[in-house]
């Protein structure tokens, strides 16, 4: 069992129900693009809602009580979630597969950031759409979530370098509220992107 294992491993979802205010203030965003990814979704708050709007969804996660919780979720929502076990890190992704992929606050090693991004788009088709909120560096002196280790974090800059081969439809860096479960509370400091291949 790995530490997401554990971490989900509770009654509780310790990210709360409700998506991400990212994903669904911005969810129009995706209106047409009917196969979704979703990845790094844990206990499948955001894979849930998608599902909701009408999206064929698949959750991805490296831990598997997380997407048991995802199966729960959907079904308390009678909706459907397919869920994939999978290390972003290490596991071969879907290649031109999707017409859209969101990542929510997915942390990975900075050395190791770039590659997982460059897979999400990849597992996405050309004109295909990648929605994306993640902690910023500046977020260690918020506390209010997310990694403790500034190398789990993310560079606003080099993030917009990242996006800058595709078409930037929404890039924001900056404060942001978020009260998710008991693990994200308050103010805190992200980075926000809408990308859509070419």
């Amino acid at each position: 069992m790995n530490t997401w294992d554990e971490r989900f491993n509770t009654i509780e979802y310790v990210y709360g129900e409700q998506p991400n205010a990212f994903i669904e203030n911005y969810v129009d965003f995706l209106e047409g693009y009917v196969n979704v990814a979703a990845y790094a979704e844990g206990e499948g708050r955001n894979a849930v809602y998608l599902a909701s709007k009408g999206h064929v969804v698949t959750a991805f996660d490296y831990a598997k009580s997380g997407l048991e919780k995802t199966a729960q979720l959907a079904k308390k929502h009678g909706v459907t979630v397919n869920t994939q076990l999978q290390d972003l890190l290490q596991d071969e992704l879907p290649v031109e597969t999707f017409d859209a992929a969101v990542m929510v606050f997915g942390h990975f090693p900075a050395e190791q950031q770039h590659a997982v991004f460059q897979r999400i788009v990849n597992s996405v088709k050309p004109g295909g759409r990648i929605m994306m909120e993640l902690y910023s560096t500046s977020q260690l002196s918020y506390a209010t979530g997310g990694p403790q280790n500034i190398n789990f974090l993310y560079n606003p800059a080099s993030v917009l370098t990242w996006c800058q081969p595709y078409k930037i439809i929404h890039f924001f860096t900056g404060e942001q509220i978020r009260h998710e479960g008991t693990l994200h509370t308050g103010l805190a400091h992200t980075i926000q992107l809408i990308i859509e291949k070419s």
